[in-house]
C-alpha cells in the first residue's frame, strides 16, 4: 500500500509516479521497500526515436520531470535498442520493477506484450501504456488519446491557410494509430473546404523500417508533396517529422508539427517561422497524472483517454502568425465547440 503523503510518510513504500500510463502501487517483491536508495517513484522505456525525438518520447519526458520535480522521488529512463524484441522490452520493464520503480511506463504501443507480461510477474506495480488500449488488467493503465480531434482542427487550419489548394499529410507506419491522424486531418480540411485537394503518404509499413525514427525519409516525403503543390504539410511521424518541417522550411511552406508544441522545441529553432501549429496531445499531463494517481494511493487503471474537452488534445498557439489570424482562430474555434458538442464526429480511420 502506497504512502498517502511522502512527508507524512517518509518510510512507506515506493514512491510512484507514471510518465505515461500507469496506475497501481508497490511491487510484487520486497526490492521498492528494501532499496538503498529509498523510494522511488516513476520510470518509463521509450518508445522508437527515444528521448530528443522534439516529439512524444520527449513530453513523456516532460510528464516525469514534473513528477520528479513535485514528488521528490528517484526516477529513471532507459532508452530503447535497435532491433529489439518484445521480450527485450519486458525485460527492461521488469528490471525497473524490480529495482522498486512505481508506476513503469511503457511508452508507446509496441510495449503492449511487455506491459500485459511484466504487469501480470508484479500485479502489486502500476504499468501503464501510451497509446494502446489492448492491455487488459488491474494494474495496467491504457493512456490513449482521441488524436483525430486535435487532426481535425489540423485540418481546418490547413484549409484556411493553403494558397495553392493542395496539403500533404505524412504518416510515420502504415498502422491504426497513425490513420487516426490522417483520418482527424483529411476531415477537417474536407469540412472547411471541399476544394482543398489533400496528399496522404506513409513511410513505411513497420516501425521497424524507420518511419517513426527516420528524419531523410520524412524531409523526402514532404519535398515530393511540396513539389505536387502542397504548401501545408501535417506529419505524424515522432523523430521524422523533423525532415518534414525541414523541408517545408527550406520551400518556404507551411509545416503543422505533432504531439509536442514543435514551434517551442530548441532543435527546431531555426525553422519555427514555417510551422504554423502543431497537433497536440499532452502525453506529459498523462504521464503525470498517472504518478499523481499512485502518489496519491489511489492509481488510474484501465482506459484513461484524453480528448479535447479534458484538453489533452489541441493546437498549440505559439507561432503570432497563427494566433493573430482572427479567421481562422475563429474557424478553429467554431470546429472545436462543435466536436466537443457531438455535432462534428470525427472520424477515426
Amino acid at each position: 500500500m502506497r504512502r498517502i503523503s511522502r512527508i507524512t510518510v517518509a518510510g512507506a513504500a515506493t514512491a510512484s509516479l507514471a510518465l505515461a500510463l500507469s496506475a497501481c502501487g508497490g511491487t510484487s517483491t520486497s526490492a521498492s521497500s528494501e532499496s538503498k536508495d529509498g523510494d522511488k517513484g516513476l520510470a518509463i522505456a521509450y518508445d522508437v526515436g527515444g528521448k530528443g525525438d522534439q516529439s512524444f518520447n520527449d513530453a513523456a519526458y516532460a510528464g516525469l520531470e514534473q513528477a520528479k520535480k513535485e514528488f521528490g522521488y528517484d526516477t529513471q529512463d532507459v532508452e530503447p535498442t535497435e532491433g529489439e524484441t518484445d521480450a527485450d522490452k519486458e525485460q527492461r520493464l521488469v528490471s525497473l520493477a524490480k529495482q522498486g520503480y512505481n508506476p513503469v511506463i511503457g511508452v508507446g504501443y509496441a510495449y503492449a506484450a511487455a506491459v500485459k507480461g511484466a504487469a501480470e510477474k508484479f500485479p502489486d506495480t502500476t504499468f501503464g501504456i501510451v497509446d494502446d488500449s489492448t492491455v487488459e488488467s488491474k494494474n495496467v493503465a491504457d493512456l490513449v488519446f482521441s488524436e483525430e480531434q486535435a487532426s481535425y482542427l489540423a485540418g481546418v487550419a490547413a484549409a484556411k491557410s493553403t494558397k495553392t489548394n493542395t496539403v500533404g499529410f505524412v504518416g510515420g507506419v502504415d498502422i491504426p494509430l497513425i490513420h487516426k491522424f490522417q483520418a482527424g486531418f483529411e476531415q477537417g480540411v474536407k469540412d472547411t473546404n471541399p476544394k482543398v485537394k489533400v496528399l496522404s503518404q506513409y513511410l513505411t509499413q513497420t516501425a521497424e523500417e524507420g518511419g517513426f525514427s527516420s528524419p531523410d525519409k520524412g524531409k523526402s516525403a514532404a519535398e515530393g508533396q511540396i513539389e505536387k503543390k502542397a504548401d501545408v504539410v501535417y506529419a505524424a511521424a515522432g523523430l521524422s517529422g523533423q525532415g518534414v518541417i525541414e523541408a517545408a522550411a527550406a520551400n518556404k511552406v507551411w509545416a503543422v508539427g505533432v504531439d509536442s508544441d514543435q514551434y517551442k522545441q530548441e532543435a527546431l529553432a531555426k525553422y519555427k517561422d514555417h510551422i504554423l501549429t502543431s497537433a497536440m496531445k499532452d502525453v506529459a499531463k498523462a504521464v503525470y497524472n498517472l504518478a499523481q494517481s499512485v502518489e496519491d494511493g489511489k492509481p488510474e487503471t484501465g482506459i484513461v483517454r484524453g480528448d479535447l474537452k479534458t484538453g489533452e488534445v489541441s493546437l498549440s498557439n505559439s507561432n503570432p502568425k497563427f494566433a493573430d489570424n482572427t479567421e481562422l482562430q475563429d474557424a478553429i474555434k467554431t470546429a472545436k465547440e462543435k466536436i466537443i458538442s457531438g455535432e462534428i464526429k470525427v472520424k477515426s480511420s
